[in-house]
């Protein structure tokens, strides 16, 4: 599994694996799969274009409780095989390591259902510790469930120490989740 950065020649396989109901948006699959795929008919290399933003220019972002907050800068890589396997993304303050109260970690990983349990979870983090020390932070806090197990396992694979359980904000249901750090020396 191989980490790539978004082009035109990887949306096809985007776009099969939103067909089939993949999404990043976890809280918001199939609707955030909807606007993802009208967006990419719209303008496709707007669309792959803005999967890399360190200006955040492509506008608000929706919460799962539908409201709109600013934008932080990011990148996405896809994770690949031979085919797309997931997404990988990576967002930021410019000049901090703090995240808004809306920013529930720095990075999010979402693997496709039928290539989930082969590890690629654990590979795609790996490579975005040094991006985001490229990027200027010196940790990256990543929020999980406490029923979501695989997850823990993958941060704590790469030398997450959880630090606090605490109360999901209301946009996001208000859910209990932990809260992990890894140190970026």
């Amino acid at each position: 599994m191989q980490l790539h950065w978004p082009t035109l020649e990887l949306l096809p396989g985007c776009i099969a694996a939103l067909e089939r109901g993949r999404s990043q948006d976890t809280s918001r699959a199939e609707v955030a799969s909807r606007e993802e795929l009208e967006r990419i008919a719209k303008d496709p290399t707007a669309c792959v274009a803005g999967l890399v933003d360190r200006d955040a220019k492509s506008g608000p972002v929706t919460l799962p409780d539908g409201s709109t907050v600013p934008r932080l800068p990011g990148v996405r890589r896809r994770l690949w095989d031979g085919e797309f396997c997931g997404i990988i993304s990576l967002r930021w303050q410019q000049g901090s390591s703090a995240l808004p109260a809306y920013g529930l970690g720095h990075i999010g990983c979402s693997v496709v259902p039928w290539k989930r349990r082969e590890g690629y979870a654990t590979l795609a983090l790996r490579p975005m510790l040094p991006q985001a020390r490229i990027e200027g932070l010196t940790l990256v806090e990543i929020t999980t469930d406490p029923t979501n197990h695989a997850s823990q396992r993958v941060i704590e694979a790469n030398g997450g120490v959880l630090f606090e359980r605490f109360i999901k904000p209301a946009p996001y249901g208000g859910g209990e989740g932990l809260h992990y750090r890894i140190a970026l020396s």
